[in-house]
């Protein structure tokens, strides 16, 4: 029986993507795959730069089709890869980020208290596994980095892995943000799995296409994933969500006419006891952004002041005003900007001076945002040198702006609305 073809798809970051039949392609059929082309890559990254509507779908083709890349360079250098291994590969590399919910990252926290989307990915990619004709046992253990060759969790997670790879290169060219250009088949040629214990390493003239990776991730994040405009919609669309959470706790009708899985989550089924339940789960395998979008849309017209402008300054752009501060804030000073937020809430929605006060912390919050490039102490880059020897990566890069990539990047913040002094 001849070999079917490969599913060809057109990207416009990597070109053609070859995808294997036919349990690859039906796989990608899923309801759970499918799901992913109605979630942001960027979140609300879109209010900042128009052209990033791109969706996780295309991210999920793309690390994929890095991962055969990089097989079939380590194949060529002699690892033995066997076609299980290679097919497992290739869907962990799809499936690791299936357990995004809406807007990305950021609604992770607020739709289930303490949810990491690695946890919901896991659970999705179990719930897979027991119904799909497809064997992804294997690329559980991959995923989980319990297979007996760790290099294959390396490149599906890791600080050079195919996930980074793709979305650097895809947001940069969606955002039009030339910084995020990296030399990915550079990269990719360089890998290399070496020793006894199977370890992935980049074989030394690779090392200046990798520290342009860690410097192009480094300006991405404060350029695009940590624009003050992108923090001030993240927590917009958190205060929204908390509103609304609180209206229903209240048994109050002033939320009501949302999607029906965003109700699941903001009631009941938000709580969080370590472990996932089959219904969170089921219900999560639903949402999307259209739940969020629709719900807010309905939201805007609410008899509730608040929920109602929050909701329609989501829709319009009308953000709050996030500054970036030399130092966080002192109680003090946070003291003055919560005087100062009550007196324009009593003005703008005509509250009384005591409900002005309840509702200061939907318009004020603060916060710390943080990066580090490079963790030279979490699965470092390591470099095998000509001679043989494997070494950290700052150990024998020719720049001091490794080493200093390492290092956390802090940026305090405050976000309240934009007070005209009298």
């Amino acid at each position: 029986m001849s070999k079917q073809q490969d599913k060809i798809i057109t990207d416009p970051v990597h070109g053609f993507i070859a995808v294997p039949r036919p349990r690859l392609l039906e796989l990608i059929q899923t309801d759970e795959v499918q799901r992913l082309r109605r979630i942001r890559q960027l979140g609300v990254g879109h209010y900042v730069y128009p052209g990033a509507e791109h969706s996780r779908f295309g991210h999920a083709l793309g690390a994929m089709a890095l991962m055969r890349d990089a097989l079939d360079s380590l194949r060529e250098k002699g690892t033995p890869i066997d076609a299980n291994e290679y097919e497992a590969a290739l869907a962990a590399a799809l499936l690791h980020d299936i357990g995004h919910g809406p807007y990305s990252h950021t609604l992770e926290h607020a739709l289930i208290s303490g949810l990491q989307h690695e946890a919901m990915s896991r659970s999705l990619i179990v719930r897979l596994r027991d119904r799909f004709e497809m064997p992804l046992d294997l690329t559980l253990k991959m995923f989980d980095d319990t297979y007996e060759r760790p290099f294959f969790h390396r490149l599906i997670s890791s600080q050079l892995d195919m996930d980074r790879l793709d979305y650097l290169r895809r947001d940069s060219f969606y955002t039009g943000v030339a910084e995020g250009k990296i030399g990915v088949p550079r990269i990719i040629q360089s890998l290399r799995v070496h020793g006894p214990n199977e370890e992935l390493v980049v074989e030394e003239k690779g090392i200046y296409a990798v520290e342009s990776f860690l410097i192009s991730r480094r300006l991405m994040y404060w350029q695009v994933y940590l624009h003050k405009t992108v923090i001030a919609g993240d927590q917009l669309l958190r205060s929204i969500l908390a509103r609304a959470r609180r209206l229903i706790a209240d048994s109050r009708s002033d939320a009501s006419g949302m999607s029906n899985v965003l109700e699941f989550f903001l009631s009941s089924g938000g709580g969080n006891d370590g472990s996932l339940t089959a219904e969170q789960v089921d219900n999560y395998s639903r949402l999307d952004d259209t739940d969020v979008l629709y719900s807010i849309k309905r939201w805007s017209r609410s008899t509730d002041p608040v929920l109602a402008d929050l909701s329609r300054r989501f829709l319009n752009r009308d953000f709050l005003r996030v500054t970036f501060l030399d130092a966080p804030a002192t109680e003090l000073e946070l003291s003055a900007m919560s005087g100062a937020v009550a007196d324009w809430l009593g003005r703008e929605l005509s509250l009384t001076a005591a409900e002005s006060r309840e509702l200061v912390p939907y318009y004020l919050t603060s916060g710390l945002s943080q990066h580090s490039a490079y963790r030279t102490q979490h699965q470092s880059i390591r470099v095998l040198s000509r001679t043989g020897r494997v070494r950290e990566l700052s150990e024998i890069a020719d720049s001091p702006s490794v080493s200093a990539l390492s290092e956390f990047e802090e940026k305090p913040y405050v976000c309240m609305p934009r007070i005209e002094r009298n």
